[in-house]
């Protein structure tokens, strides 16, 4: 602190007139990762009941009943672990893009 305050420390002021930043993604993009995982899920459940119904026909509706919900269960966080590395990806790309904006 040779050159005086440090220009990432603010002072607190009576009023805020700026907006707070967050780094949480925009709302679509939180809607559009819900509504994939959603889409996984349902898909997954299709693909599992229809492999269950080649491997044991119509005998065995419980072990059908089983695998459609094991596929549907593995899409769902298949697909949940890529919405949140891609929700992370943005909202760091969107710190980087701020600094470099602040800093012209």
């Amino acid at each position: 602190m040779a050159h005086g305050r440090e220009p990432f420390l603010r002072e607190p002021s009576g009023h805020d007139d700026a907006q707070t930043h967050t780094a949480l993604p925009s709302v679509l993009a939180r809607v559009l990762a819900f509504s994939a995982v959603i889409i996984a899920s349902v898909c997954g459940g299709l693909m599992g009941f229809a492999l269950g119904r080649l491997q044991w026909g119509e005998s065995l509706s419980g072990w059908i009943f089983v695998a459609g919900a094991a596929g549907s269960a593995l899409a769902a966080v298949g697909v949940a672990v890529v919405c949140v590395l891609v929700l992370r990806a943005m909202s760091e790309w969107a710190d980087v893009a701020s600094v470099k904006a602040r800093r012209r």
